[in-house]
């Protein structure tokens, strides 16, 4: 998997390369205990400042996806959701997904199938991510 970045898009830099490395951690492309570019590697790898990187590495972090180590860098380590705050958000962004979806005409057969086929193909995307 290639980091893309859209620079026109109206989602935020670091969100996108959040998105992005959560998907490769999802997926199987990162493994856990796989190191990621330093912040210096990475913003010269995706052409955006090294501010950007580190944002993006410290909201992975609060949000439990790496671990930072000042001698080992930043490494691939989700750690399960003991506290439940994961589930909570998650039934949040379904709600309104499954709103949404209502409002523009999608019944609750078509809104589950496309859940289903989406979190199925994560087992199929493993590869290597590759940076820059």
């Amino acid at each position: 998997m290639l980091i893309r970045l859209d620079m026109a898009s109206a989602t935020p830099i670091y969100v996108q390369l959040r998105n992005q490395i959560v998907m490769g951690i999802g997926t199987g492309a990162l493994k856990v205990g796989e190191k990621l570019p330093t912040v210096r590697q990475m913003a010269a790898d995706a052409g955006v400042n090294t501010m950007t990187v580190n944002k993006t590495y410290q909201l992975l972090k609060a949000e439990g996806f790496i671990e930072i180590d000042r001698r080992r860098g930043a490494v691939v380590n989700p750690v399960e959701d003991t506290a439940g705050v994961f589930r909570e958000k998650l039934e949040g962004e379904l709600a309104l997904l499954g709103a949404e979806a209502k409002i523009k005409g999608m019944n609750e057969q078509e809104f589950l199938q496309l859940c289903e086929t989406i979190f199925e193909s994560l087992s199929g995307q493993t590869g290597s991510l590759r940076f820059g």
